[in-house]
This record gives C-alpha cells, sequence and structure tokens, in this order.
C-alpha cells in the first residue's frame, strides 16, 4: 500500500483566489500612484528653483565710456565687468559704484 502523495502540480492548478488577485491589482496601483506622486512632486520642486532667480537692476549706469561684457550678482551686489578689463561693483540696495577693480592683463 504505497500513498502517493498529492501531486505539486495540483495546487498550481487551483483557481487563484477573487480576494487575492484584488490585492494584488491593488497593491499594484497604489505603487504607480506613489511613483507618478513622487515624480510630480520633485518636477515641481525642481520647476520652483529654476525660477526662482535675484531679481535684476532695472537700471545699470555705468562710467562714461564703459561698455559691459558680463554681468554676475550677490545676495547683496552686482558686478559688471567692461570691455576696459574692470569689473564695478554695484550696491545692490542703492544702485551705488562700491568698488572698481582694475584687471591687469597676463602679458
Amino acid at each position: 500500500m504505497s500513498e502517493t502523495p498529492k501531486s505539486e502540480n495540483a495546487s498550481e492548478t487551483l483557481p487563484e483566489p477573487a480576494n487575492l488577485r484584488f490585492l494584488r491589482l491593488l497593491v499594484t496601483v497604489l505603487t504607480a500612484v506613489m511613483i507618478a506622486g513622487l515624480l510630480a512632486i520633485l518636477s515641481m520642486i525642481v520647476i520652483s528653483y529654476r525660477s526662482a532667480r535675484a531679481p535684476l537692476p532695472e537700471v545699470i549706469t555705468l562710467p562714461d565710456g564703459a561698455e559691459a561684457s558680463a554681468f554676475t550678482q550677490g545676495a547683496d551686489w552686482y558686478a559688471v565687468v567692461t570691455e576696459g578689463n574692470e569689473i564695478l561693483i554695484f550696491d545692490r540696495a542703492s544702485g551705488k559704484l562700491r568698488q572698481t577693480l582694475r584687471i591687469e592683463s597676463a602679458e
């Protein structure tokens, strides 16, 4: 009398319970929603930081004969590099010239 164990394949032929199928679908949908939400939050952060810039002065009055070639700014100052190899540093609040730096030629 040999007992034949039930085939392991018998469990594979049983249909999946409806509750388990629903649970698997629910977890998949919720995972997709979490990923989409995380991507949306990250994109909103990137967009808001990209558009946040320090305000530019409306008018910059350069000394006579100076032509601007570059512009940069800090928290309370902005600087203009001129064609005459000078850096003019202005106060952001008042717009007055704070400092002038002469750039020496390398030659």
